[in-house]
């Protein structure tokens, strides 16, 4: 995934996908880093971005898609709406990322038909 994947950035949140060949539904995983805070603040930032990626994200990613979410340390300080925002943003990157990687896959398709 980090080598072929496309990485998204919100303001404390990175992504990386990656189109499978599987016709499985998307996935999606959370990385929380550990610096300098308890289990329970790791725990409620999972459990805040599951919600948003259950809510939000989900219902609008293709299947054969697989996505990771990882947190940056500031993003311990958001409130829930500031990670709702970025998500949102988020949702909004990753359907672009997805129309220019299909573009890109018609314009090979024809140029291999052309020949």
């Amino acid at each position: 995934m980090r080598e072929r994947g496309r990485r998204v950035r919100a303001e404390h949140l990175d992504v990386k996908l990656l189109r499978v060949e599987d016709v499985a539904p998307a996935r999606v995983g959370i990385v929380v880093p550990r610096h300098k805070h308890s289990a329970v603040d790791r725990n409620r930032l999972k459990r805040r971005l599951r919600e948003l990626v259950r809510t939000r994200l989900l219902p609008t990613l293709p299947p054969a898609l697989h996505l990771v979410i990882r947190a940056r340390r500031e993003a311990y300080g958001d409130p829930f709406e500031s990670l709702a925002r970025q998500v949102d943003g988020i949702v909004r990157d990753v359907a672009r990322e997805l129309a220019r990687s299909l573009n890109r896959a018609d314009d090979a398709e024809r140029k291999e038909t052309d020949r």
